[in-house]
């Protein structure tokens, strides 16, 4: 069915702005670029691309009948943070999987940044050791059989609401918006530039786009450092939510474009380009970016449009996705 048949519940300010990056893009040289700000979408909790994603997951827990949100991600995961957000607005119970994604050195690492907020917010936090891996996890399944047990009504949200069958919903419609302020600012964006690990922000585009018919590529900058997998979820979510949407045809090939090269070796660790991206945005664009997504997804375009990959008549829109809190964890690299 089409995607304004599916109940959505407003998490969000509206459309989230755009801007012009001007003093990047004159210091790039190349292609204009322009930066879509999720990072201040909302009222809750600081907002970010997940909470676009639970828009269209809430109706199904108030029809649920759900007590308590089960979710997961690492100690500085912004899902969770996010989830734990919806549960306060709705006045539910969340329970959060937090766990050690990330082996960084910080001694207050699993004390401020994202899980400060959803301990202030009420969220039940459980530290676990387990270490990344984007597919579903055998502490959150045993989060949701103890809510069960305890009598609760658990509502489970897989990490990055990415496995959530709903989960791509959220922004294929991010991509009729952009469709809609192209209109109002008289602009084409031929290229889009976005941060990708669980998968479903990227395959929503990608599954949004689909529809529109433009020349315009999608380009997912891989942060996991799990390239594979990575490009796996994406191809599924992309095609499973263009179906969901009624897209009417198969998504092709190269409509599904996941680069590696600014992860590093491992997810949530930055490497010296994810510092220089993050430096770069802030020094001349007082814009703010995290070292786990946002700094990745930046080098990425940094080196696109140094290298012409990206063209000089291009008009580039960077999706900023959030994660600024996850920097008090990071404070050491500054």
């Amino acid at each position: 069915m089409p995607l304004s048949d599916f109940d959505r519940y407003p998490l969000t300010f509206g459309p989230s702005p755009v801007h012009r990056l001007e003093r990047l893009s004159a210091h790039l040289g190349g292609a204009t670029i322009w930066a879509k700000r999720e990072d201040v979408n909302s009222g809750l909790a600081f907002g970010g691309n997940k909470t676009r994603k639970l828009e269209y997951i809430v109706p199904d827990i108030l029809a649920s009948g759900a007590d308590t949100l089960v979710s997961i991600g690492g100690v500085q995961s912004n899902h969770t943070r996010q989830v734990a957000a919806v549960a306060a607005k709705l006045g539910l119970k969340a329970r959060l999987v937090q766990e050690k994604w990330v082996d960084w050195p910080d001694a207050v690492n699993d004390k401020v940044g994202n899980i400060l907020l959803s301990r202030i917010m009420g969220a039940e936090v459980r530290l676990d050791s387990a270490g990344f891996d984007i597919g579903i996890r055998s502490s959150w399944q045993q989060a949701i059989a103890e809510v069960e047990e305890s009598g609760g009504v658990p509502y489970p949200i897989p990490a990055g609401a990415s496995e959530h069958r709903l989960g791509g919903l959220g922004f294929a419609n991010w991509a009729y918006e952009v469709q809609q302020q192209e209109r109002e600012l008289g602009v084409f964006f031929d290229t889009i530039v976005v941060c990708t690990v669980t998968g479903s922000t990227h395959a929503g585009m990608i599954a949004g786009f689909a529809g529109q018919d433009r020349p315009r590529r999608v380009i997912g900058i891989d942060a996991s450092a799990t390239i594979e997998k990575t490009r796996d979820q994406v191809a599924r979510i992309a095609r499973h939510t263009a179906e969901l949407i009624g897209l009417g045809r198969e998504l092709r090939e190269d409509e599904i474009t996941v680069l590696e090269g600014w992860a590093g070796d491992l997810y949530g660790i930055p490497v010296d380009s994810t510092v220089e991206a993050i430096r770069t945005s802030a020094q001349l664009e007082g814009m703010i970016i995290d070292p786990v997504y946002e700094g990745k997804s930046m080098a990425g375009l940094i080196d696109l449009v140094r290298d012409g990959e990206i063209g000089k008549g291009s008009n580039v829109l960077y999706a900023h996705l959030g994660g600024q809190p996850a920097l008090n964890a990071y404070s050491g690299i500054f």
